[in-house]
Formats: C-alpha cells, sequence, structure tokens
C-alpha cells in the first residue's frame, strides 16, 4: 500500500509561469505515476482540489461536511475507491475552537486545520484512520499547540492510524516528538527505515529541485504498519517541477501477527 503526502503550492498569480494553471496537468501525472492507495494534499484552494478530483477520477475526495470557502486552503485526503470504502471522515481546524470556520490561535499566521477519514481496506477489510494536516509556517508556539491537539485526536483512537503532511519543522523537534510519543502510537516512516537526515532528505525546493530547509513533510504511522519503503518523489518534466515541495511518499504493509 502507497501513502503519499503532498504540498501542491497555493493558487498564486505572483507565481507567474510556475502557477497552478501551468502545472496542473504534470501534478496529476505525477500522482498518476505513484498510484498511491491515498494522497493526502496540503494548500488546495477549491479550484485546485475540484481539478484534482475531476481529473483523477478514481480517486474520491473525502470532504465530508466541509464549508467550502473559495479563499481558503484545505489539507484533503483522496483515495483509491476501488482499494478502500470510507466509513466516517470530518475535518477540524487546529484552534481553541475547532468547530469555527478558520479560527486560529496563538501565534499562527494563517488557520490551520485537519481532514481525516475512517477507512475500510477492500483486500484486508481492517479498518484504519488516516488524517492529512498542514501546520503553521510561522507560529512556534502555534506548531506545538497545533501538533498537540492532532496528538489528543490520536491518541483518542484505536487500532491503525496513519498521520501525513507538511508539519513545517525539523524531524524529532518538539512538534515532531509530540506527534510520536508513546501516547499516540506512531513513528516516522523516513527514520524507521533509518534513513539520512540530510540535503537529500529536504522536501521543500522552491521549484529549483534543489532541496532546501528540511525534511517537513512527514508520513506517520502506527505499530499495524510495516514500512517496506519511502521516498522523496523528485519527478520532473526537463527541469519543470509540479510544485514547491517534493511529494513524499511510504510503501507499507500490514503486520502481520502470528
Amino acid at each position: 500500500m502507497q501513502f503519499m503526502t503532498f504540498n501542491l503550492r497555493f493558487e498564486n498569480d505572483r507565481d507567474g509561469e510556475k502557477g497552478w494553471l501551468y502545472r496542473r496537468e504534470l501534478v496529476v501525472e505525477i500522482i498518476r505515476e505513484s498510484s498511491p492507495r491515498v494522497l493526502g494534499t496540503q494548500e488546495g484552494t477549491q479550484a485546485q482540489l475540484v481539478y484534482l478530483r475531476d481529473h483523477l477520477p478514481e480517486y474520491w475526495m473525502q470532504a465530508s461536511g466541509r464549508f467550502w470557502d473559495d479563499t481558503c486552503q484545505y489539507p484533503t485526503l483522496f483515495y483509491r475507491a476501488d482499494r478502500l470504502r470510507l466509513l466516517d471522515g470530518g475535518e477540524f481546524w487546529l484552534s481553541r475552537t475547532p468547530f469555527v470556520h478558520r479560527s486560529k490561535d496563538w501565534d499562527s499566521a494563517f488557520p490551520r486545520m485537519m481532514n481525516y477519514g475512517l477507512m475500510e481496506d477492500l483486500e484486508s477489510h481492517e479498518s484504519l484512520w488516516i488524517g492529512v494536516t498542514h501546520l503553521d509556517h510561522i507560529g512556534t508556539e502555534a506548531r506545538f499547540q497545533q501538533a498537540a491537539i492532532i496528538a489528543e485526536w490520536l491518541g483518542n483512537r484505536l487500532g491503525p492510524r496513519i498521520l501525513m503532511g507538511d508539519f513545517n519543522d525539523v524531524p524529532d523537534s518538539v512538534v515532531h516528538r509530540a506527534l510520536t510519543n508513546p501516547k499516540t502510537g506512531l513513528r516516522d516512516t523516513w527514520q524507521a527505515l533509518r534513513r539520512r537526515e540530510d540535503e537529500a532528505s529536504m522536501t521543500h525546493h522552491n521549484f529549483s529541485g534543489v532541496p532546501q530547509q528540511c525534511r517537513m513533510d512527514w508520513i506517520l504511522v502506527s505499530r499495524e504498519f510495516r514500512v517496506l519503503d519511502a521516498m522523496i518523489v523528485r519527478s520532473n518534466r526537463e527541469g519543470r517541477y509540479p510544485s514547491d515541495h517534493f511529494p513524499y511518499a511510504a510503501m507499507l504493509a500490514w503486520e502481520k501477527n502470528d
């Protein structure tokens, strides 16, 4: 089972030739190449997400009960409808008032959200919780508080769980530790394979293909999953990249209990 997290880069007129209009077909192409069972996106506006929904008909979009606002960025799950069945789903804002649309607290520069689904694997008939999020890029306190909200949510759910997203922080930061502590029961897929943390692991590149900042895009999984592989997807077409982040993918298998 392959899972992918992908910061799409929001639709921004100032991006010029790197704008969504000029790369959206490439985004679809690269998603199709990897063919993840579940795709978690960040920064997608309504128009971007609807484009993906319409051009990836094999995927269904989890946006149950969403209040659409055409200026808002929504972390969103897309799942293969031939492999998974949605049992429950929803979303909430990472604030003191999680069900107030676009609410934000602490030093968060923007409203931040988590989208989630409880899904049944149609092959194994196992159910799993999957969440996708995008933590704030400015507010240090906000990132920690946002992670704490998600950690509490994870701790209140039993069984297999996967969390993916752009966390805007370095591995082994306080944010990372909050989400991979014994109460959440999650571990980092990259670290599970004992991969190095260096320039080659960085996931932000500002459309250049040259790694920058840190490995800020993570897929975290509970003990019910075995991590077979993990990859930073650097696919491009003659130096044209689908986003300012590299997508990050992890190949998982159900852990067998003999």
